[in-house]
């Protein structure tokens, strides 16, 4: 496994000024981004019961690809039935999830994206409705109503979900091995970056934060010991995926709490990523519990990029990005790609008027009658 990382290049825009520098190519690896505004995974709970996209992904993705990102990232996806947070989770486990997989990521590519996906491994946040029933994603679905038994580093619960069973040392192996299953399914997917979702308390935040870890063995303990299953868990994702091809963590900044991660720890764990061959870091903070402080304010979590620019791995975040304004601000100063959220679930053409260049030279053509 090689444990290099190919930093990122402009391909010939470094004279750009930082009013365009969101909108020159990123190379990361092999794979060349056509610009640095990207699609934020958002789940769309409207999978088939068995994990495979269906038609909503295919116009959802298909319409925002159109809308002039550089990658435009598929939602949480599930390595395994247990680690899913709800049962209309998207999967990558079995033939079928792979077919419409591939369906999804041919979609997003021919109408002028790169296509991303991100992996996601959900620990005790396992389990829970979908946001718009009943309490959603406060409530525990219970084994005998179709959900299942979550694992977790330790036996701690989120909020009013399930007590999740302490993870085994066969339960790490199993994991692992559905990791590596997963990268490997999500590049014959066609998919040409993988991300893995390691923060808002999903399993690796979870092992990484002293609050949720309370493990005695060789997993918890100091920091370096809590890190020791996440680094792991990379290492199985770099195994099963292309070395020519980049792999992205999003990882919280910090946790936000007194006694939880702070910026100090994350920028050792961000560094140990960059070793085992992660690419790019992608910032979130808070959410490993609802009492979380919640940052609200524009590029909240790209104000600390510059903080992670010594990790070893190109850095990009998410976070409140609505207006053109904010890529100026962000890029590269802070940051050396955003992924926007909320605004693109508004406006899938957000992208295209945020870069306010002549329809012309940016919008398809197919729309060129509207201007």
């Amino acid at each position: 496994m090689r444990n290099d990382v190919h930093h990122c290049g402009t391909d010939g825009a470094g004279a750009a000024d930082a009013a365009e520098s969101a909108w020159t190519p990123l190379r990361l690896r092999d794979v060349t981004l056509p610009n640095r505004v990207w699609l934020s995974p958002m789940c769309q709970y409207s999978a088939e019961g068995d994990g495979t996209p269906t038609d909503w992904h295919l116009a959802h993705y298909g319409a925002r690809a159109a809308g002039g990102l550089g990658m435009v990232t598929v939602e949480c996806t599930a390595v395994a039935p247990g680690m899913r947070t709800t049962a209309r989770d998207l999967g990558l486990w079995n033939e079928q999830q792979i077919a419409g997989h591939r369906r999804l990521a041919e979609v997003i590519a021919t109408v002028g994206s790169v296509p991303a996906v991100q992996l996601g491994v959900a620990g005790r946040k396992s389990s829970h409705g979908v946001p718009w029933d009943n309490a959603g994603t406060r409530s525990a679905v219970p084994p005998d109503e179709g959900g299942w038994q979550p694992l977790a580093p330790s036996p701690v619960p989120f909020a009013g979900l399930a007590v999740p069973a302490e993870m085994s040392p066969a339960d790490g192996t199993r994991l692992l091995e559905d990791l590596e299953r997963a990268a490997r399914a999500a590049h014959r997917a066609g998919y040409r970056l993988l991300e893995l979702h390691g923060a808002n308390g999903y399993l690796f935040h979870e092992f990484l934060s002293p609050l949720a870890n309370h493990r005695a063995d060789e997993w918890g303990g100091d920091l370096r010991a809590r890190m020791s299953f996440p680094l792991e868990m990379v290492r199985a994702l770099r195994a099963g995926w292309p070395e020519d091809k980049p792999l992205a963590v999003r990882i919280p900044a910090e946790d936000l709490l007194d006694g939880g991660l702070t910026v100090e720890d994350m920028t050792v764990v961000a560094a140990g990523l960059a070793a085992c061959g992660v690419d790019l870091v992608d910032l979130s903070s808070g959410a490993l519990v609802p009492e979380a402080r919640r940052l609200s304010e524009p590029l909240h979590n790209a104000r600390y990029g510059p903080l992670f620019r010594d990790a070893g791995a190109a850095v990009a975040a998410s976070g409140a990005i609505s207006e053109a304004a904010h890529l100026d601000e962000a890029v590269p100063e802070l940051v050396d790609a955003v992924f926007v959220g909320r605004a693109l679930l508004r406006d899938p053409y957000w992208a295209l008027r945020a870069k306010g260049s002549a329809p012309a030279e940016s919008w398809p053509r197919q729309y060129l009658r509207a201007f």
